[in-house]
């Protein structure tokens, strides 16, 4: 144990040694070191407060200095404080160019079924369906209806019923289509399934279809027979005509901001395109990082349409045919007792929240709007009226009364950018400027600054070292204490 003790001591003393002649300068000569850091320091000021002998002169230095750093440190804080509060810009833009995409059109007829229902004497339950505000009309007028109607339809397909008896788009329904001056077909149109029952696309698989002149663009001219209206007026049902949408070929149509053509009228729509980039939270509302299971491109309405699915597949175990997802088993009295219902709660409690980055369905980061100018007009005149009804073959009185016309073209050959920036970015947090205006400090500063510190700092860590108190010496016997052989042995020396 002894030699090991002495071997330590040794090699710690050679330690010692070494750090006092190679590493730790004398006192002097650290006083030096400062003297000359202050002197070279690229900081200005500091070495006018070293070098100046007056010391009104060195304390009005010392003020200057501290002031200039005051102001510096105000500075980089309001502009952290500034860059954390998130600011955004907003940037509108207008790009002309030589041709413009038409977007997809989305159509339905506010009569949605044909008289087909009337001769199945079923129009009843088609009123309260989709009118599911009017709960009244389930609990008490057609009640026992319902009921029976059930008993004798085990099988029924809402899906199917609608798209069979539904409003089509075909050659009887769509007398007159031209696109950009050439014709089109009830065959150019998609049929797709919206609560509005069936409703027809055109230009929805998002087609090379470009317009090179404003002014043009689709014509089309519908057959609206007013006879066969079949909804429930006491229902609110009172117009007659064609419902239109303008929208996103790679978007669902939402029928929040509808645009409505009644029969005997001339609707003369004026488009434009705008599209929005939004920035992501913090600065802005959008999550680029959400997905859809039903839609390849993030919506808000694609978003709301899966939430609701999702709620009433929960709730139900089924879905109504107009909802994305796998609808399970039809069971008729489950969708008149629960989904729809479900549906109904959904409208009236806002279950869901949309537009904010916390809520059920933010903000999609780009997107892609149509704003609509609509202009009505009557219908022909008489001698448009004589011409149409010839060429068509009806009667001048079924042309006034169900007809409608409706042209949708561009406003001009160019779109609308409106992007959302932020005012801020993170290569702009860099405070140079200050420190340049006020302390004439650069990069280099900053290293002068961290060697000094660093070499300090060591200074330090090898004075601890060699102060650092000697190892305790109460496990090593000595001459003066007895061993615990010589106590069990009962020796003692004087």
């Amino acid at each position: 144990m002894c030699f090991h003790f002495v071997h330590y001591q040794v090699i710690l003393e050679k330690i010692q040694l070494y750090l006092i002649k190679k590493l730790l300068p004398h006192l002097e000569e650290r006083r030096k070191y400062h003297r000359e850091f202050a002197s070279s320091f690229s900081f200005h000021g500091v070495h006018n407060i070293v070098q100046t002998q007056n010391k009104t002169h060195k304390v009005l230095w010392l003020l200057v200095v501290a002031g200039c750093l005051a102001i510096v440190i105000w500075q980089i804080c309001s502009h952290f404080i500034y860059y954390f509060s998130w600011p955004t810009t907003t940037t509108v833009v207008i790009q002309y160019v030589e041709n413009v995409k038409f977007p997809a059109v989305t159509f339905f007829n506010l009569n949605r079924f044909v008289h087909a229902v009337s001769k199945l004497k079923n129009i009843f339950i088609w009123n309260i369906l989709p009118a599911v505000l009017q709960k009244f009309a389930m609990q008490n007028k057609y009640s026992q209806e319902i009921i029976d109607f059930f008993l004798g339809n085990q099988n029924f397909s809402t899906k199917e019923f609608t798209r069979k008896n539904g409003f089509y788009l075909n050659s009887s329904t769509l007398l007159e289509c031209k696109f950009f001056v050439k014709p089109c077909c009830p065959q150019d149109f998609e049929h797709i399934f919206t609560e509005y029952r069936n409703c027809f696309t055109f230009n929805q698989n998002d087609l090379p279809v470009r317009i090179s002149l404003s002014g043009r663009g689709l014509n089309l001219l519908f057959d609206v027979p007013q006879e066969q209206f079949t909804d429930e007026h006491a229902l609110g049902y009172t117009d007659a005509g064609i419902t239109f949408v303008i929208h996103s070929p790679k978007e669902l149509p939402c029928f929040d901001g509808l645009g409505l053509a009644t029969v005997s009228m001339h609707a003369q729509i004026t488009i434009c395109e705008l599209k929005s980039i939004m920035q992501e939270y913090s600065w802005g509302e959008c999550k680029p990082d959400i997905k859809l299971q039903y839609h390849k491109i993030y919506s808000t309405n694609g978003c709301l349409q899966e939430c609701k699915a999702q709620y009433i597949q929960d709730w139900c175990g089924c879905l109504p045919f107009f909802l994305p997802g796998i609808s399970q088993k039809r069971d008729l009295p489950k969708f008149c007792k629960c989904v729809y219902p479900g549906v109904y709660d959904l409208k009236i409690k806002e279950l869901y929240i949309v537009g904010t980055h916390n809520s059920t369905c933010p903000a999609s980061c780009e997107e892609t709007d149509y704003p609509t100018t609509v202009i009505y007009s009557s219908f022909g005149g008489e001698k448009a009226i004589k011409y149409f009804s010839t060429k068509l073959k009806k009667s001048p009185e079924y042309t006034t009364l169900n007809l409608v016309y409706i042209h949708i073209k561009c406003h001009d050959l160019s779109y609308k950018i409106t992007q959302q920036q932020k005012v801020l970015t993170t290569s702009e947090l860099l405070v140079g400027g200050q420190l340049g205006l006020f302390c004439s400090a650069s990069m280099f500063t900053s290293i002068e600054l961290l060697k000094y510190i660093s070499t300090n700092f060591c200074w330090m860590c090898i004075f601890l070292v060699l102060k650092a108190p000697e190892m305790p010496q109460w496990n090593n016997p000595t001459q003066n204490q007895p061993t615990h052989k010589d106590k069990k042995k009962g020796v003692q020396k004087c």
